[in-house]
């Protein structure tokens, strides 16, 4: 299946995308035993590959970058993709989960990440919600960095369960790290990274409103609920990410290419 349209921001490939599109993508993708992995980002993801060579790579890689925020949604119009809306890393998981329930033979999920006992929460509680859903893993590593033989158990284990999709409920770049490194280790599945999804279908975090979501200030929810863990993120990152996209606009730049 050939890529999406994209766009370029602050050196980042934004996908050009609905959510639609992006579940249809992903099912082609598993269709075809294809391995690669999709992140879901907004405007902390591209202020963080802006600073980060790595981070942008593993960005640039991804076979998507789905615009998880409204400030890339609104990007994408403005450079004339009309169709494209946001993809919010909870919502596609959702929208995922019930397309594949539908399939002949059923999507095999494996939940990857959270704290200790949430991926086997989110288990229960997708398949509560989606009767017949096929769960086939969930794991929690450890909040450290893996020791070999450690990192080689998660690979048997996610390739014993023979996965078509694995969620990575990992932090931004921590996740976007894991998959580029991970894509092509585990043979067939593919890889969404979903960030908070975890916490928040499993109520362990709360989710703002839809209304706060669809105007682009989720942002400031979130900052409220965490202070002591997002304040600094965004005090820093909001202004300089406008500063930096009106100064795009403004040299009249264009997506470089129509596709990739």
């Amino acid at each position: 299946m050939q890529a999406p349209d994209s766009i370029e921001l602050l050196g980042v490939k934004v996908s050009s995308v609905s959510l639609d599109q992006a579940v249809e993508i992903i099912g082609h993708w598993i269709g075809e035993e294809r391995a690669d992995y999709v992140t879901c980002t907004g405007m902390h993801g591209v202020m963080e590959s802006r600073g980060d060579a790595d981070i942008r790579r593993f960005h640039n890689e991804a076979g998507m970058v789905v615009p998880d925020g409204m400030p890339l949604v609104w990007m994408n119009h403005y450079y004339g993709r009309r169709h494209v809306t946001r993809c919010y890393g909870p919502d596609l998981f959702l929208a995922v989960m019930k397309d594949s329930v539908g399939k002949d033979a059923g999507f095999k999920h494996f939940f990857y990440g959270g704290a200790e006992g949430v991926p086997e929460l989110l288990g229960e509680r997708m398949q509560e919600r989606f009767p017949g859903l096929n769960v086939v893993g969930a794991y929690s590593p450890p909040f450290r960095e893996l020791s070999p033989e450690e990192d080689e158990h998660i690979i048997q284990m996610i390739r014993n369960s023979e996965a078509d999709i694995v969620w990575v409920g990992l932090s931004t770049p921590k996740q976007e790290r894991w998959m580029s490194e991970h894509v092509n280790k585990l043979s067939r599945p593919v890889l969404v990274g979903v960030g908070a999804a975890f916490d928040f279908h499993t109520g362990r975090v709360v989710q703002a409103p839809k209304f706060i979501q669809k105007s682009g200030l989720e942002w400031l929810f979130r900052m409220l609920m965490e202070p002591k863990r997002l304040w600094k993120r965004y005090s820093k990152n909001v202004p300089l990410f406008l500063l930096l996209i009106l100064r795009q606009m403004a040299s009249g730049r264009r997506p470089p290419h129509p596709r990739g």
